[in-house]
């Protein structure tokens, strides 16, 4: 089924939603799913629409004049209009660490995500064999400081000559640069341990667990110029005891860590994400 997602913001006022419901119905719009929320301290109205499409009144190529001129002229509104096809196409980052990869290859491979992975791209050659077994292309970049720049343009260049449309790094163990960044905002999605800032390092596991920690986690976000401090997309928990060992954590902390990433890469192929500042809204 071919759908368009409409996301809008604006301030918030009466006759919003049945503006938009009007525009959709008397253009025979068959609503899929309809989320909104009011952010009471800054005023503003937020709404996620979704509808059918191939009974759509409106051509795709003028819907988003169109309502423009209708609906979101009358409110001020500031809308994004998308589709749910072609399918998107989203890089995998990854280095030694292979649990966020099996879980993410997995998924695609049953057709629990729908996207394309055109390539993996990778500063160690250990997961080649992972990768080249589902039969997508696998490039090793080893990074260090002297080549760092040199290599972020190549891995620029093979994003866009795959037309690339995000990036998920899966345990991916480098900082990128504000230039990298700069070509994917809100297009950079991480997981990492919830222990930062408070376990820090190479070894936050070994770290919680001599502070014997009781609940453990992972946080899923888009990557932004500040280290692992970019919009929250998804983050959960699971309880630990005294008797758990290092080994035994860091077992549950990336069972959590794939989790929580999985979750993170729905939401945004299913376009129900909007970044608000450094803070997200996701729409049911």
């Amino acid at each position: 089924m071919h759908t368009a997602i409409l996301i809008i913001q604006c301030k918030d006022n009466k006759g919003i939603v049945a503006a938009v419901s009007r525009f959709l119905f008397e253009n025979n719009g068959n609503i899929l799913a309809i989320d909104q929320y009011i952010d009471e301290e800054i005023g503003d109205f937020f709404m996620r629409a979704e509808w059918e499409l191939d009974t759509f009144g409106i051509a795709k190529d003028q819907i988003h004049e169109q309502f423009g001129s209708q609906v979101a002229a009358v409110f001020d509104m500031n809308y994004t209009l998308s589709f749910n096809f072609p399918k998107p196409k989203m890089a995998l980052f990854v280095s030694k660490l292979s649990h966020c990869l099996f879980d993410i290859l997995s998924r695609y491979y049953s057709g629990q995500f729908q996207v394309d992975i055109p390539l993996v791209i990778s500063n160690h050659p250990d997961l080649e064999p992972v990768v080249k077994a589902f039969g997508i292309p696998f490039y090793h970049l080893p990074v260090t400081k002297a080549n760092k720049v040199s290599q972020e343009a190549e891995q620029i260049r093979l994003l866009q000559a795959h037309g690339v449309d995000f990036v998920v790094l899966a345990r991916y163990m480098q900082i990128l640069s504000p230039v990298f960044i700069s070509h994917f905002p809100n297009s950079i999605i991480n997981i990492h341990h919830s222990f930062l800032p408070a376990f820090v390092g190479a070894k936050p596991y070994h770290a919680a667990y001599k502070r014997g920690v009781k609940i453990i986690g992972a946080t899923a976000h888009y990557v932004t110029e500040e280290l692992d401090a970019g919009p929250i997309i998804e983050q959960d928990v699971a309880r630990v005891r005294h008797h758990n060992t290092v080994d035994e954590l860091v077992q549950i902390g990336q069972d959590v860590e794939k989790v929580v990433l999985s979750r993170a890469i729905k939401y945004h192929l299913a376009q129900k994400i909007k970044v608000v500042g450094n803070r997200t809204i996701i729409f049911s």
